[in-house]
């Protein structure tokens, strides 16, 4: 789940500047972690901790405002009980990743990922796009080849990835929905050489930049690793709780593997 934080506060300094090349410094002037990163620390904590999914969102969002949350969800964070409201927005897919890596099997991964996506982003296509998601951290988790993900995403969720980065940026324009992302974010990761070239990747295709290499930066991170250096230039952005989360996450996910 560090990927998709890491994508996230790369992309940050984009999402309403397109950059549309891979020439650009990987940690930019003013970047910083957005409502990606909060919710997907958040439910992450949920996951770990046992706590109710909805209600774990809601506090770590209202102790972080102004992060740039979307308006329907901005209204769900201040519902004194909270409904879904048939959301098929790419936060579905962006805050999922923790759920892959903290099932026992890819079955139980995809419960944890519906468990957290239904709580806001019910419509088939936000459950869509979190599935496929999660899906493809997993296989990457499990050792699964890049056109093995990919065959499995194309046949299960009928997504498309038969386009290349180079075809995609020229005509990608902002959409925050889970059709329209998470095919990029996919494509975007799984033709990478290696992590920074998916994020790279992700930001210059452009659209909603950060949301895009959350997504790719969560199924990079199982397929290639993160390099020491930028993990540790991340953690420096990021408030010790959310550190903590990270953490936990990996601690409970390398139990799991043991056990």
């Amino acid at each position: 789940m560090l990927g998709a934080v890491i994508g996230d506060i790369v992309g940050s300094i984009y999402e309403f500047k397109n950059h549309r090349s891979k020439d650009f410094p990987l940690f930019g002037a003013g970047v910083t972690f957005t409502d990606d990163s909060v919710c997907t620390v958040a439910l992450a904590h949920a996951l770990v901790s046992g706590d109710d999914p909805a209600k774990t969102l809601q506090s770590w969002c209202r102790r972080y405002p102004a992060r740039g949350y979307g308006g329907k969800f901005k209204n769900w964070i201040r519902e004194p009980v909270p409904k879904p409201y048939n959301s098929l927005g790419n936060g579905a897919a962006m805050r999922v990743s923790s759920a892959a890596w903290l099932g026992l099997d890819m079955g139980q991964s995809l419960s944890l990922a519906d468990k957290i996506t239904a709580i806001t982003h019910n419509h088939p296509e936000g459950m869509r796009g979190a599935r496929a998601t999660c899906r493809s951290i997993r296989m990457a988790i499990d050792g699964a080849l890049v056109g093995e993900i990919r065959d499995a995403v194309n046949s299960i969720y009928e997504y498309d990835l038969s386009r290349t980065v180079d075809e995609i940026r020229p005509v990608n324009r902002f959409d925050e929905t889970c059709q329209g992302t998470v095919p990029v974010a996919l494509i975007c990761a799984l033709t990478a050489n290696d992590f920074e070239d998916a994020i790279r990747n992700a930001i210059s295709v452009g659209g909603d930049s950060d949301t895009i290499a959350a997504i790719a930066g969560s199924i990079a991170e199982p397929l290639f690793g993160i390099p020491k250096e930028i993990a540790a230039m991340t953690f420096d952005y990021l408030p010790e709780e959310f550190c903590d989360v990270i953490v936990k996450v990996r601690i409970a996910h390398q139990s799991l593997r043991r056990n």
